[in-house]
């Protein structure tokens, strides 16, 4: 069993340099270069060309989150600036609810210039729909390094009304840029759908409609689990070492029909993101929690950061994948909703994807440990081709195939 304390995020260290990060994406989403890892062997084509290289029959997953407007500016009467960036919501705590509501909601944020804060009700008037809408935010009690904030505003419509009006889509931060108009088409995938990360699942914005038809002309099916990206992921590792790390939490729903699919195709699935990848594999130990206990409650559901390198007993992938069925039967549902906080790091055994899509990530990150993890030390070849032949970094940037 893996010793977290023996993985030193140094060692997963390398030079990028600022110019490697690509500010802006191109022009043609799928015109990006992809470089294709094949079992060591290391080659580059054009992100069209991605459906060649996958296998005909095989499950394809997809997260189809959606990215909200979820940075509010405000100013006090002394003229302070306030950022309040919203995270997940509190009460209601249901995205689909906390979006429909109206009148008022709370969520967990991160408060920009917080001593500027202290209390009273921060006012801003907006307009809505061609109506002028007046939106307080009042700060509530701290939650770790987040406090909830309450909204509340006029006029009946909903807090998905207030957001496209008011808020500001939170490119990465080391773009070090302002958001601007072509970022609200660019950093969304073709295919979001639903509302409620911060960040974008940036492998899916190579995606076209014309890549995703060559897909499932190719024989590939295509299927989509949601994960809401949150603020976490750009968090840098501060410790020596990797157990000293909590990673973040970040909601999931998988549908009933994902789970068949993935049993129809001998539980294996090509993930596009480490965001699909995390999804997928913490089906395992949500399947392994129920075997263990089949009336557990969802609450009960949640993936634990550590839970993967415990030493509980294994089980077979397709047992675990029809115990989440069966709960489901039991609990006359047709998706799970929960939580996972998953960390996937060298020694991790994958149970699930076979291959991956992603983009290149961050040096001493979990998304690099989480790319280690698959490809093992080759990632260093990987890494070293995609800076020696001029491959872009980073949200914005090109992407890879991943083949073990």
């Amino acid at each position: 069993m893996i010793n977290p304390d023996d993985i030193r995020i140094s060692d997963y260290d390398y030079t990028l340099p600022e110019g490697r990060i690509a500010k802006y994406p191109l022009a043609e989403r799928d015109g990006s270069k992809l470089l294709i890892y094949n079992k060591g062997v290391v080659s580059e084509d054009r992100f069209f060309s991605l459906p060649r290289y996958l296998p005909q029959g095989a499950l394809m997953v997809f997260n189809n989150t959606k990215v909200i407007q979820a940075r509010l500016h405000f100013r006090k009467s002394t003229g302070a600036q306030i950022e309040v960036f919203c995270l997940e919501p509190y009460v209601p705590h249901d995205y689909v609810l906390t979006f429909q509501s109206a009148g008022h909601c709370e969520w967990l944020c991160m408060i920009g210039n917080l001593k500027r804060w202290k209390d009273g009700c921060l006012v801003r008037e907006v307009e809505v729909k061609g109506t002028m809408v007046t939106l307080c935010a009042r700060r509530l009690e701290p939650h770790g390094t987040s406090h909830v904030v309450r909204f509340e505003w006029d006029g009946g419509y909903s807090w998905a009304d207030i957001l496209e009006a008011v808020g500001e889509l939170p490119i990465p931060p080391y773009l070090n840029r302002p958001t601007e108009a072509s970022d609200l088409r660019t950093y969304q995938t073709v295919y979001s759908k639903i509302k409620g990360s911060v960040a974008a699942p940036t492998a899916g914005l190579h995606f076209t409609p014309s890549v995703l038809a060559a897909i499932d002309a190719a024989g590939i099916e295509r299927d989509e689990v949601t994960l809401h990206v949150g603020a976490g992921t750009f968090r840098p590792v501060k410790s020596d070492t990797i157990a000293g790390h909590d990673m973040h939490s970040e909601f999931i729903v998988v549908k009933r029909s994902t789970i068949e699919k993935l049993l129809r195709h001998d539980c294996r699935a090509i993930a596009v993101g480490t965001t699909s990848v995390r999804t997928l594999e913490s089906l395992y130990y949500i399947g392994r929690k129920i075997l263990c206990n089949p009336a557990i409650n969802e609450d009960g559901l949640h993936v634990g950061q550590w839970e993967p390198y415990s030493s509980d007993s294994e089980c077979g992938v397709a047992d675990c994948l029809r115990a989440i069925i069966g709960w489901m039967d039991a609990n006359h549902a047709e998706a799970i909703h929960t939580s996972t906080q998953i960390i996937i790091v060298p020694g991790y055994t994958y149970r699930i994807v076979e291959r991956i899509v992603t983009n290149f990530h961050q040096p001493q990150s979990t998304l690099l440990l989480l790319v280690s993890a698959f490809v093992g030390d080759d990632w260093r070849r990987v890494y070293d081709y995609a800076l020696s032949h001029d491959f872009r970094f980073l949200s914005y940037g090109d992407s890879s195939l991943l083949i073990p």
